[in-house]
């Protein structure tokens, strides 16, 4: 997950680590509205084993596309719901979400019709891509060094696209931590689970052009001005050209490696967005901020709750919404 338009992660891959676990939160089991953990036990017994399949064997040959499944639930959730608008093309008279300044970046949605096409061979109009977009999250965390998620499923996917409110509903990189706070806290999202979420930061990597910023005309005073002199020898334009690859990894020491390194190079001035670095000065972040970087199993089990309650975010449930056959439009009968 990043917030605004940063990029996804490089292709590399660690081993993952032994202490990695399955988490369960109090009352997981119980349906939320329509939610429910196994939910295609009878109409598709297989679909989430087919999911976990797809997005290994993709991870296993790009392994950047785990990092992109984190991004995608970001932004399709904390978009008014759980609903797969975000994958939604512009065709047939809608505009879609990828079309936005705050989807830049972001990549390897090809990815979600191999996944799609594997459930319809095996169970045809009965997997939401709204429940891809949530599985292939939590197995992308898994496969990144993180805990195994339990997540409800049963969420239908959304007929229209919400790109007219994407610029409201996203916050930026450059926003306060006032805002940012406010607006996780609006999909139900604690100051905690914010501070835990941010550690999606932990993997990937970022564009220069939301750098520059910080490096151009002069340092930003709570940037490490070691760490500035690297970002500058990564971005060596304060105009950087848009079309081009130019980033920083996001995290030096385990760039595909979901752990608390996040929080750890924020205590020494090495976040690279604006957002990450406030989490280290803002008063209400700060102490969260500490603790995560001295417990990584604290950091793994707070990032796990806070992604189930965004991926509950108001989902469209029983006769709402539709099983899309082609998670790139909607249905046309």
């Amino acid at each position: 997950m990043t917030i605004g338009p940063a990029c996804p992660a490089l292709n590399l891959t660690l081993p993952r680590p032994d202490w990695a676990v399955f988490i369960k939160f109090p009352g997981i089991g119980a349906a939320t509205g329509d939610l429910q953990l196994d939910y295609y036990s009878d109409s598709c017994p297989r679909a989430e084993e087919i999911i976990k399949e797809q997005v290994t064997n993709l991870y296993h040959k790009h392994g950047n596309t785990a990092v992109s499944w984190i991004r995608n639930l970001f932004h399709d959730c904390i978009v008014k719901s759980c609903d797969a608008s975000l994958l939604l093309e512009t065709k047939y008279g809608i505009l879609s979400e990828q079309s936005s300044e705050k989807s830049s970046g972001m990549r390897n949605f090809k990815y979600i019709v191999t996944i799609k096409e594997a459930l319809e061979s095996e169970c045809p109009l009965t997997v939401s891509c709204a429940d891809i977009v949530a599985l292939s999250a939590r197995d992308g965390v898994a496969l990144l060094g993180g805990p195994q998620i339990a997540m409800k499923t049963g969420r239908k996917d959304s007929k229209e696209s919400h790109a007219a409110e994407v610029e409201e509903l996203i916050p930026n990189h450059n926003d306060t931590m006032s805002s940012v706070l406010s607006r996780f806290q609006s999909v139900g999202i604690d100051t905690e689970g914010t501070v835990a979420l941010l550690g999606a930061h932990s993997v990937g990597r970022t564009h220069c052009k939301n750098l520059v910023a910080r490096l151009y005309p002069t340092v930003d005073p709570s940037l490490d001005p070691g760490h500035a002199e690297y970002l500058k020898r990564r971005c060596p334009s304060p105009d950087p050209d848009p079309a081009a690859v130019e980033y920083s990894r996001n995290d030096l020491q385990t760039p595909m490696v979901l752990d608390n390194m996040y929080h750890k190079n924020l205590l020494s001035n090495k976040g690279l967005l604006s957002v990450d670095q406030q989490l280290a000065s803002d008063p209400a972040t700060l102490p969260f901020v500490e603790k995560m970087a001295s417990d990584n199993g604290y950091f793994l089990e707070q990032f796990s709750r806070a992604m189930v309650v965004l991926s509950e975010n108001n989902p469209i449930t029983g006769d709402e919404g539709e099983i899309r056959r082609d998670c790139r439009y909607v249905n046309r009968d």
